[in-house]
């Protein structure tokens, strides 16, 4: 039967037949033509076209059964990945978002006879999650895309770093609550006992030696009480008397003594000077973490390094995350420990502004141990330094 005409209805029909979807099983998947009825496809695997392709197919059957299965799998999973995510989902609801595309690859091309046969496949390959329930089987694909695992290993190392001094504080005190706890119930229980009340006809009575009392008199100078206290040691509240007196005397200083308090009060002055010195620990080159929360949770907990020090204790910064620049006091910022092996800074003490590498973290006791790597004390180890005297040194990669 000749074809119709073109622009005739029934070319219009023709054409709006062949756009949609047809029966899958009149459908040649080697020779990628798609058939309308049962008439259409006898003729068709009757043709010389048809057999030429069946005789390529027998050549190398696993060869092209492979590659159409591993073509069906990946677009499925493909749209699986794209459209649904991590999701939990209805299979066969896949699918029929799959097989909506015209030109897509058919199944009964593939190795996989039904569906269902292709998500236990899935699931024996570790590339979906599945399980059976009473409306069908369910797939949850597995994410293992080496970037997202990258990130995920970062975002946990993060976290881990975001844990600061006060939350490990805390675990510390929570951990001598349990001990204490624990301590208590050991102990033996307090035993309590009934509480007696005295008698209205009991009367307290005291009794006072007037004698005795007058015995105490003034004594009217110190020599006096070295004679004295050789005639009456015995007495407690004549030598009490005596002590006090001898101790308010002042005794004139010797030269030396003077010396030693001039030394004295010269060292106590360096102190000072010292530790007002060591307040100011803000340097370039430092990452910091911003503690204050008066910017909005954009910035609270945000790290970045130390650009410039303006004044001594003001500090401009650049977040490391999204590269804004900010100014802030010291107050406002607090100090980040390195990873052990990395370089740090020193920011207090004798060894202030010296670089050095972190040895040992001490959890328990808030500290580290750091070795200096550089300058007159190279190879010197400086134990028990607290966690806000050092600070991480900004590497750029």
């Amino acid at each position: 039967m000749p074809k119709a005409e073109k622009g005739t209805p029934k070319d219009l029909a023709n054409r709006m037949k062949a756009k949609g979807l047809q029966k899958l099983r009149w459908y040649c998947q080697m020779c990628q033509k798609q058939c309308r009825d049962e008439n259409g496809f006898k003729c068709h695997t009757t043709s010389e076209s048809h057999q030429r392709q069946l005789l390529i197919f027998a050549e190398n059957p696993n060869k092209y059964l492979d590659e159409f299965s591993k073509e069906f799998s990946d677009g499925y999973v493909e749209l699986l990945r794209r459209r649904f995510g991590t999701k939990r989902i209805y299979a066969n609801q896949v699918y029929q978002e799959y097989i909506s595309d015209r030109n897509h690859l058919h199944m009964n091309a593939t190795r996989w006879l039904s569906l269902t046969e292709y998500v236990k496949w899935l699931g024996r390959q570790g590339i979906c999650t599945v399980d059976e329930t009473e409306k069908g089987w369910y797939i949850t694909w597995i994410d293992r895309d080496p970037e997202t695992i990258a990130r995920q290993v970062a975002d946990m190392k993060k976290q881990k770093m975001d844990k600061d001094d006060e939350e490990r504080k805390r675990e510390f005190i929570l951990k001598q609550i349990e001990r204490g706890k624990g301590s208590k119930e050991e102990s033996s229980e307090t035993q309590y006992t009934e509480l007696v009340r005295p008698s209205e006809d009991d009367k307290v009575v005291g009794k006072f030696d007037i004698k005795q009392i007058s015995k105490v008199q003034p004594i009217a100078s110190s020599s006096s009480v070295f004679k004295d206290s050789k005639k009456g040691r015995d007495d407690d509240n004549y030598s009490l008397y005596s002590f006090k007196s001898s101790k308010s005397e002042k005794r004139k200083l010797s030269a030396l003594e003077e010396i030693m308090q001039d030394e004295e009060r010269r060292k106590k002055k360096r102190e000072q000077k010292e530790l007002a010195q060591d307040l100011n620990w803000i340097m370039e080159g430092l990452v910091v973490k911003v503690v204050t929360k008066e910017l909005g949770d954009r910035y609270y907990k945000q790290k970045g390094v130390v650009l410039q020090v303006l004044d001594k204790h003001v500090a401009v910064i650049k977040l490391l995350d999204s590269g804004s620049k900010l100014k802030l006091d010291e107050a406002h910022l607090e100090t980040v420990i390195p990873a052990i092996g990395r370089k740090s800074k020193i920011l207090k003490g004798r060894y202030k502004g010296c670089t050095g590498i972190l040895r040992n973290l001490k959890e328990d006791q808030f500290c580290v141990d750091v070795e200096i790597c550089e300058g007159s004390w190279d190879g010197k180890v400086v134990r028990d330094l607290p966690y806000e005297d050092i600070c991480k040194i900004y590497i750029d990669s």
